[in-house]
């Protein structure tokens, strides 16, 4: 049972990382799009789809963009601050997360600069500078692969006989499975 509940650990963790990430990301596009007295038209979160939000009208495009990046860190690093203070016994889920999203987050911005696509291509079509998306990926890839220091032991990586908790391990799953349920229903 052990190395099942590992694998079910490891897979819903990575899976619903990806997942979560985008779902994340792109709830920042449409706070700020509210906020902003913009109108959503349209959310793309697949799970085989790269996700993106449409809008109708979006009288601050810039402002915008930079949201759905930046809420898509700050959130996830959010949750495990709150995670780890409050000593839950998942924690660590959201530390691999968080750390998830900072790498994907800064590397999407600061190398989707070169091709200038997706939100990285908008953003200095609106008039950031490069040198911003650049910024936020040299300080956030690094975090994130710090949040993901020693993390193996809690998966079952570096030690054998370390007990991964099944607990844990199918409430990941739980997770990972609703996010695929959303994202399967937004789905365009």
């Amino acid at each position: 049972m052990h190395r099942f509940c590992q694998y079910i650990l490891i897979a819903s963790t990575l899976v619903g990382s990806w997942l979560g990430m985008q779902a994340i990301h792109e709830l920042g596009h449409v706070l700020a799009a509210m906020l902003s007295g913009g109108r959503v038209a349209r959310v793309v979160l697949h799970p085989v789809a790269i996700s993106r939000t449409d809008f109708s009208y979006n009288p601050h495009p810039l402002f915008v963009a930079w949201s759905g990046p930046i809420f898509g860190i700050l959130l996830p690093l959010t949750l495990y601050a709150i995670a780890e203070w409050r000593r839950l016994p998942g924690a660590f889920v959201l530390r691999f997360f968080a750390g998830f999203c900072l790498l994907a987050n800064g590397a999407y911005l600061a190398f989707g600069s070169i091709d200038r696509v997706g939100d990285a291509g908008e953003l200095i079509r609106l008039g950031a500078p490069v040198w911003t998306l650049w910024l936020l990926g040299a300080v956030s890839c690094p975090a994130g692969l710090w949040l993901w220091h020693r993390q193996g032991r809690y998966f079952g990586l570096s030690n054998p006989r370390c007990e991964v908790s099944c607990g844990v391990a199918f409430s990941s799953m739980a997770v990972c499975l609703l996010l695929v349920v959303v994202g399967l229903c937004l789905g365009g």
